[in-house]
């Protein structure tokens, strides 16, 4: 919804020698792996210690050619050094620079090396947001100064995106899910060469926030990441939303090769000719498949790909089906959402309203049961879908016509819509069904710096992302330190995310900053979540009136 929705969105091995010849005393920092030597860079955490950074390292060979829509060949062993000690290249966007198709790089970064002797750290990796459309995990955006002050390894990675990463059209030419496909060739890369790395194969919680959230929730479904991590952190975003995954995108890839000049009668047919086309052209369509004002914002999406021999499936069946019957990776998990999420969106809309330009509140009213499911992501042109979409409208907007002067149920329908009840969804799921403890939290600290500003520069609440920046260095906003009132929070959930992939526990023991404070676990019996504001409360049933009406209209057993 909105311009303003893109901006939001937007096994062991021998290291002995590797650890031996690793180099600490330089700028230029190196060490030996099982493919080759990397040689890194320097940075520095927010408390001083320096980080051994070594970005951009290749794990898949370039998906370039005829490799394209394929997936993803594991990098062949290098002569020489790797050159890791800049940016490396993201996939294809629309608002990145520096970009490539050879980009299936992954960043690492440690304030330890490997040392013959030394304890292994726990791992913590990163998906990132975007849509699965958008983003990178380069340091510019997501950099490890906060992250790295905790005793772990970072690493942050690119995956396929958009076209070049969803194309799906069913069938053994392109079966889908090469954007997650790369991801689970990040966790194999990891599993092979982390502990050059001076990072412990045996202790890697996989962690990601909206699209990196939905792709979290996929891996502890798919039969492809089994055994490749221990723990798992979803934020702002579950694959477990109202609308099923289709078995293709027969219909988008068509769309895609029509609008690049291509044939459409044979799936062979259209990738010889997309094959051949400049990726950059391939990134560029996207805004053809934007429908309403940016929406919607999941166009190219995970798949349930068809049983073929010799091909590894990532996805095979409807989330929700894997976790109620078990087929999922039990392992503890910690998920949750920031208080306003997408009800930022508004804010374009009512300023606009505001000097007199209320075109979009209008088409809004006269034309809600059309724009609904494509906003909201839910089945389109039938019965139900019209059935559902006046219960919302009577729901969030209470039989008034929504403006300026009531936009409060038009944000919290696209914060539920696009990102809540997913996760609401996923945290009942597993409070049934895992084994494992599962904590549930809600990110409501309000701090000086957010992703959305009305035009006086108050910003809107706490949108989607916020949360990261109490995670990451973000170079777009200044960074927290010192005296800064938001460093307590950031120590908080520094501590939540390191605690958790040493431990499986959230909170750490024997820290002020939480003063003997214990998260209850949720359970469909005890819906319990932990409140982040400037203290931390215990409270039950989330959103509980909201998520009633999404699970009336969305019924499942859970």
């Amino acid at each position: 919804m909105l311009k303003l929705s893109v901006i939001l969105l937007c096994g062991l091995f021998y290291v002995d020698a590797g650890m031996s010849r690793n180099q600490t005393n330089s700028d230029s920092p190196e060490v030996t792996t099982p493919l080759g030597k990397v040689k890194g860079s320097l940075m520095t955490t927010r408390l001083g210690k320096t980080i051994y950074a070594f970005r951009g390292i290749r794990y898949g060979e370039p998906p370039v050619g005829q490799q394209r829509f394929k997936q993803a060949e594991p990098v062949e062993p290098w002569e020489g050094t790797f050159d890791a000690s800049k940016e490396g290249p993201s996939c294809g966007w629309l608002e990145s620079k520096l970009q490539s198709e050879d980009c299936l790089r992954l960043n690492v970064y440690t304030t330890k090396l490997a040392e013959p002797g030394s304890a292994p750290r726990p791992v913590v990796v990163f998906f990132h947001p975007g849509g699965f459309w958008s983003r990178s995990g380069q340091s510019y955006i997501y950099g490890p100064e906060y992250l790295l002050d905790e005793d772990i390894i970072l690493v942050t990675c690119n995956y396929r995106i958009g076209a070049l990463g969803f194309f799906s059209t069913g069938d053994s030419l392109a079966p889908g899910n090469l954007g997650l496909k790369d991801q689970v060739e990040v966790l194999r890369f990891i599993q092979k060469n982390i502990r050059s790395f001076n990072g412990d194969p045996n202790s890697v919680t996989i962690t990601g926030q909206s699209a990196g959230g939905w792709s979290v929730s996929l891996h502890l479904v798919s039969p492809m990441s089994k055994g490749l991590f221990h723990r798992a952190i979803v934020q702002s975003g579950a694959a477990t939303y109202q609308n099923p995954f289709p078995p293709h995108q027969k219909d988008l890839a068509k769309k895609l090769a029509r609008l690049l000049d291509c044939p459409t009668d044979t799936t062979g047919s259209m990738l010889v000719c997309l094959n051949t086309k400049p990726f950059e052209d391939i990134v560029a369509t996207l805004t053809k498949f934007w429908e309403w004002h940016g929406d919607p914002i999941l166009i190219w999406t995970p798949v349930i790909e068809p049983d073929l021999p010799g091909v590894e499936r990532f996805l095979v069946e409807q989330p929700v089906d894997s976790i109620k019957h078990g087929r999922f990776e039990q392992v503890p998990v910690i998920g949750g959402i920031v208080k306003d999420e997408f009800a930022g969106v508004v804010v374009g809309v009512v300023e606009a309203a505001r000097k007199g330009d209320n075109s979009v509140f209008d088409d809004i009213n006269a034309n809600f049961t059309k724009i609904a499911p494509i906003s909201y992501l839910y089945e389109r042109g039938t019965n139900r879908s019209l059935e559902i979409s006046e219960d919302l409208r009577k729901f969030y907007f209470k039989g008034q016509p929504v403006g300026k002067d009531n936009y409060e149920g038009l944000g919290e329908l696209y914060a539920d819509g696009v990102t809540i009840f997913g996760v609401h969804r996923f945290i009942n799921l597993l409070g049934k069904h895992s084994s494992k403890p599962v904590y549930y939290y809600n990110f409501a600290y309000q701090g000086r710096y957010s992703h959305v500003y009305w035009s006086e520069k108050k910003s809107f609440g706490v949108v989607h992302e916020d949360d990261l920046l109490y995670l990451f260095r973000k170079e777009e906003f200044p960074a927290i330190g010192g005296n800064d009132s938001e460093v307590l929070t950031l120590r908080r959930m520094t501590s939540i995310w390191g605690n958790f992939a040493r431990t499986g526990e959230p909170i750490p023991v024997n820290n002020p900053d939480f003063s003997d404070f214990v998260w209850t676990p949720f359970t469909r019996d005890n819906p319990a979540y932990l409140e982040i504001t400037d203290t931390l409360k215990i409270k039950k049933n989330l959103y509980i009136d909201r998520m009633n009406e999404w699970d009336k209209l969305f019924p499942i057993e859970y």
